[in-house]
C-alpha cells in the first residue's frame, strides 16, 4: 500500500484505509478507520492479542456484542484485526459487512483446526486452498451445479512462499467447513478423510463465498490445535495466544 490520496465519493482518505462514516448493526467505528486489509480470528480475544502484540498505533473500531475490532500499522502498513465468532453464519455476517460497507478488499481468516490426516502434527499451520462444507450457505446464490469455494491464490501462493522461507511445517489443500461440532453421525468425519480433506473448521466457505460474490481476495490460515485421528489436543490458553506461526505469515501478506 502506498500513503497517495484518493478520492471515495464526496471525501478524500489515504490508500489502504476507507473513510469511517458507516457503521452497521454489528460493526460502528465511532471515527476509526478500517484498513483494507483485515486478520479474522474467530475468537475476539486472540484479535485484542494480536493487535496488542504485533500492531502500533492501536485503535478499537469496534465493540459492538463485544466482537473487538481494532485497527494499527505493522511495519508502517495500515492493517486490522477483528474476531468473527463461531460457524459460517457469523464469519458471513461480519465478512459481508466489513466488503460492502466498509471497502475491506484482503480478508484473512487465522484460527485453529482439527487435522484429518495422519501426517499432520499439533502446531503444523494448514493453508486452505479450497473450503468444502456441510452447510447451505451456499444455496442462495441459485447457482446451476455444486460450486467450489476457493480462496485466493495471489494470497495462497504468498503465503506458501512466506511460510517456506520461515521453515513453517505447512500443508496446502482442503478443509471441512461444518456447520456441526457434535455431529449425530459417527462415519461423517470418515468420510471426508477418504476424499483427502486435511483439517475440520467452521468458517471459510461462507469467508470464500461472500469474498468471491464480492470481487475481493480472502485466505484461511490455520494451526493445528487438536487431532480427529491420534486425538491430541492443545489448551484453551494456547489456543488464544500461542499460535504465532500463521500470525505472523498473515501480517506478512499485508
Amino acid at each position: 500500500m502506498s500513503s497517495t490520496t484518493t478520492r471515495v465519493g464526496s471525501q478524500s482518505t489515504t490508500k489502504g484505509l476507507y473513510p469511517p462514516t458507516r457503521s452497521t448493526p454489528h460493526i460502528d467505528p465511532k471515527g476509526v478507520d478500517i484498513a483494507e486489509t483485515i486478520l479474522l480470528p474467530g475468537d475476539p480475544l486472540r484479535a485484542k492479542f494480536i493487535a496488542e502484540t504485533y500492531f502500533d498505533d492501536i485503535r478499537c473500531f469496534n465493540k459492538v456484542r463485544n466482537m473487538l475490532g481494532f485497527t494499527g500499522t505493522y511495519r508502517g502498513r495500515p492493517v486490522s484485526v477483528m474476531g468473527t465468532g463461531m460457524g459460517i453464519p457469523s464469519i458471513s455476517l461480519y465478512s459481508y459487512e466489513l466488503i460492502h460497507f466498509f471497502g475491506v478488499k484482503n480478508l484473512i481468516r487465522v484460527g485453529s483446526c482439527g487435522a484429518m490426516q495422519e501426517n499432520m502434527e499439533l502446531y503444523d499451520v494448514v493453508i486452505a486452498q479450497g473450503a468444502s462444507t456441510d452447510s447451505n450457505y451456499l444455496q442462495q446464490f441459485d447457482l446451476p451445479g455444486s460450486w467450489a469455494p476457493l480462496s485466493s491464490y495471489r494470497l495462497l501462493e504468498h503465503a506458501k512462499r512466506i511460510a517456506d522461507e520461515r521453515g513453517q511445517r505447512t500443508h496446502v489443500g482442503n478443509v471441512l467447513s461444518s456447520d456441526l461440532f457434535y455431529g449425530a453421525d459417527p462415519d461423517a468425519m470418515g468420510k471426508w478423510m477418504k476424499m483427502g480433506i486435511l483439517a475440520a473448521e467452521m468458517e471459510s466457505a461462507g469467508l470464500f463465498a461472500n469474498a468471491a460474490a464480492g470481487a475481493v481476495d480472502a485466505l484461511g490460515i490455520f494451526t493445528v490445535s487438536d487431532h480427529l485421528v491420534t486425538n491430541a489436543k492443545t489448551t484453551p490458553q494456547e489456543r488464544q495466544t500461542a499460535f504465532t506461526g500463521m500470525i505472523e505469515i498473515a501480517l506478512e501478506l499485508i
